[in-house]
């Protein structure tokens, strides 16, 4: 576990705080998410989404984690997701920080400690995490967990009401 931050697999029991960290952090993730509808931003929206996660989590296609700090504050969340088995073995990886506690090395260490579960807990081969082409300091959590950028995707997700390229990145297990 790295020391300031660690991750645990969502529960219920975070929505109100979820749902007040995603309001008051609503500026700062605004330019890098899907447009949002209201709903998202009561109680009622992070309950709906973790129980979504959670139901995904239940039938193996993702692993949604929570992401905090020593005292257990929630400081945001990381999910893998699109659990594929077979020959490919792969996931993707989506995350975000609040804004209050942003530059602080929790995203770098979020990162690696999921990276980690895909690797060690799932067995995986190849995690792949995508960026907007302006979103630096995400790019630097990846590339110091040993990501490597091998695309780019044009008008790839829909971010802020408008389809948007993204940088490709993935790493793969050690030795595999």
């Amino acid at each position: 576990m790295s020391a300031g931050t660690r991750i645990r697999l969502v529960d219920l029991a975070d929505a109100a705080e979820i749902a007040a960290i995603v309001s008051a952090s609503a500026e700062h993730l605004r330019p890098w998410e899907p447009t949002r509808p209201p709903a998202y931003f009561t109680e009622a929206g992070p309950r709906a989404t973790l129980g979504a996660a959670l139901a995904s989590a239940a039938n193996e296609s993702s692993v949604p984690f929570t992401i905090l700090g020593d005292d257990d504050e929630v400081l945001g969340r990381i999910t893998l997701s699109g659990v594929t088995r077979g020959a490919l073995q792969s996931c993707a990886l989506g995350y975000w920080i609040r804004a209050d506690r942003t530059r602080e090395g929790h995203a770098t260490r979020a990162v690696g400690l999921a990276v980690e579960h895909a690797f060690r807990e799932l067995g995986l081969h190849r995690v792949q995490a995508e960026t907007l082409p302006e979103n630096a300091a995400s790019q630097r959590a990846l590339e110091r967990n040993g990501f490597e950028r091998y695309g780019f995707a044009r008008r790839y997700i829909q971010i802020a009401g408008e389809w948007r390229d993204h940088v490709m990145f993935q790493v793969l297990a050690p030795g595999g």
